[in-house]
């Protein structure tokens, strides 16, 4: 069956070069890749819900009230299970994965991770596990996506483009939010916007929108519309909620990353899944509403009620004081991204997207609360409006997507007379969360080791550059214990270089001998036995080492030393060399890859 459709899209392939013109199969292709993101959220939608039903059926109804808390712990197992003992591989964390793909395997993923996450995703989120589906469904797309561009030959520059048709597609299937879902592609990806890349992009987001209908119908995710109005007197408000939105997206980093290190030093797979499994579902028993995704959760905090959303068994008679309220609130707040860590840390597969939208509605919900019942107001502010608004501020700072958080927000509310508050908040809380976390939770990690592309071309290209292509290895190599007469025999003779690395027995690098070093006395018999190697030897004007130095870094040392010719080393041991002619042209031959 996997021949036969292989032969009929290569087919396809020759047909389409012969009949198409680049651009116009790029239509046909972002609009394929489009359906095939929406076939995949419709199947993971599905799937969860599938899983959600089961558990609830009547053959557990009786016990699920008294033991859904165990629910988690048995689908991240299965999880835990399925990768290791059945998919045999790491599928990866989802967005970030995708972003490693495109920065450094020129947007190749493996074939595996066009399902793996399809499988795996809904088992965590289906039992309960506290996170999203959003990270997932995208990081199939893209996996289908790429596959695809490898099948019919395209290069990376649309390689990467047609990836984000599939972010594009998946987000606007997931909800029906078609403009968000392309910014979402443009901002999280580092797209260029131009008209080349926004028509797929919107081609594909269409596709997914017209796929979701057909299959899901109107149903969307939050299911409210506005009816408050924008009052210009709550600016003030809205200005403070952004600068609270920053203090929860800087909170929900450091604790994220904070529990993710504390996972990563437990070697054995069994005990994280064991101590995070564990520690959910003890998390989840006091506080119910940790379970799952947590869509349910925001929408009864929009319709104001608590009863639902807060689902406690601990303080149901003390909901009709709204204090009590407040606080469980500001409690889901803190807690919700510790649930999420607990999920991804003891194995399960899913994403922070959903988490990110439930924590920003129960701080906006909680900060119109508490300003409502100070007795500081005449006429109370629109508590469902700062819910809204609240998602948007922590999306904007934790993602570092501002534009996507307020049009998301809007495309699903139909809030766009919110545009002012939105935009108010979500800029706010981006300046202030990038002036403590310069990077977003999804490239945090890829900042930091130097593989993270960014909207700033030079930046992209160079980050792009494999480095390992460009090491030159045909330098003839001197031992340190060496005399001038076996530099002209081993390396002067034999070399049609000017330069020679110096090493130990080792090949621990040590230094370099120029040939204009040697060159007034390497005619003098007599010196052959006095001179050594040591007595002409020089330090190199800097060394590259690829455990450390990025192409960023590489290029700085050229400028800085003025050298052609700059020596590498990995764990000390002499490598090559990388020539500054060959780093330009390695660059230039990028650029043109990336923006044709």
């Amino acid at each position: 069956m996997g021949t036969k459709v292989t032969a009929l899209l290569t087919r396809f392939s020759d047909w389409s070069t012969r009949n198409l013109s680049h651009q116009q199969f790029l239509m046909v292709l972002s609009s394929i890749i489009g359906f095939l993101a929406g076939l995949v959220a419709v199947g993971i939608k599905n799937f969860t819900h599938y899983i959600q039903r089961l558990l609830e059926d009547e053959f557990i109804v009786n016990y699920h009230n008294a033991f859904y808390f165990i629910f988690p712990l048995i689908g991240i197992a299965i999880t835990v299970f399925l990768i290791k003992y059945i998919i045999k591989k790491d599928i990866g964390n989802g967005i970030p994965t995708v972003l490693h793909a495109i920065s450094k395997r020129q947007g190749i993923m493996r074939r595996f991770q066009s399902y793996a996450s399809l499988i795996t995703a809904p088992l965590t989120v289906g039992f309960g596990g506290s996170v999203g589906l959003e990270a997932p469904t995208v990081a199939t797309g893209a996996s289908i996506s790429s596959n695809l561009s490898r099948l019919f030959k395209m290069n990376q520059a649309t390689r990467t483009l047609l990836i984000g048709c599939a972010a594009a597609g998946a987000m606007s299937s997931l909800f029906k939010a078609p403009i968000a879902a392309i910014i979402f592609a443009i901002e999280i990806f580092s797209l260029d916007l131009t008209l080349v890349s926004m028509i797929p992009l919107l081609t594909a987001s269409v596709s997914a929108i017209l796929t979701s209908y057909f299959f899901f119908g109107n149903d969307i995710i939050l299911h409210y519309q506005l009816s408050d109005q924008f009052d210009v007197s709550e600016v003030p408000f809205y200005v403070l909620l952004g600068v609270i939105a920053a203090v929860c997206s800087i909170y929900f980093g450091k604790v994220y990353f904070k529990f993710a290190a504390i996972f990563r030093k437990i070697k054995s797979g069994y005990l994280r899944l064991l101590a995070g499994g564990l520690s959910l579902g003890v998390l989840i028993f006091f506080i119910p509403p940790l379970y799952g995704e947590g869509y349910d959760v925001i929408n009864n905090l929009l319709q104001e009620n608590y009863i639902y959303a807060l689902q406690t068994n601990l303080f149901d008679s003390y909901l009709d004081n709204i204090w009590v309220v407040i606080l469980l609130l500001a409690g889901l707040v803190v807690f919700k991204v510790i649930a999420t860590s607990l999920t991804l840390g003891a194995g399960g597969v899913g994403g922070i997207f959903a988490p990110v939208l439930y924590m920003g509605s129960a701080m906006g919900h909680c900060f119109a609360l508490i300003i409502n019942n100070l007795g500081i107001l005449n006429n109370p502010i629109s508590v469902s409006n700062f819910t809204l608004v609240g998602m948007a501020g922590v999306m904007a700072g934790i993602m570092h997507a501002p534009l996507t958080a307020i049009f998301l927000i809007a495309e699903l509310t139909g809030g766009y007379e919110l545009f002012v508050p939105l935009m108010i908040t979500a800029a706010i809380s981006f300046v202030v969360t990038s002036r403590f976390q310069p990077h977003s939770v999804y490239t945090m990690e890829l900042a930091q080791r130097g593989e993270l592309l960014t909207h700033n071309k030079d930046q992209a290209v160079l980050t792009l550059l494999n480095i390992q292509q460009i090491i030159e290895k045909n330098f003839v190599t001197l031992n340190i214990d060496m005399n001038l007469g076996d530099v002209i025999h081993e390396g002067v003779i034999k070399s049609s270089r000017n330069l020679f690395p110096v090493i130990d027995e080792n090949r621990k690098f040590l230094g370099i001998i120029l040939l204009d070093d040697i060159r007034p006395i390497m005619f003098d018999q007599k010196m052959y036995e006095e001179v050594k190697v040591s007595d002409v030897m020089q330090r190199a004007p800097e060394i590259i080492d690829l455990r450390k130095d990025r192409p960023k870094d590489i290029m700085t040392k050229f400028q800085e030393t003025n050298a052609w010719n700059l020596p590498v080393v990995e764990d000390e041991i002499y490598v090559g060399f990388i020539s500054k002619s060959k780093l330009l042209t390695a660059y230039r031959q990028k650029l043109i890859e990336v923006t044709v």
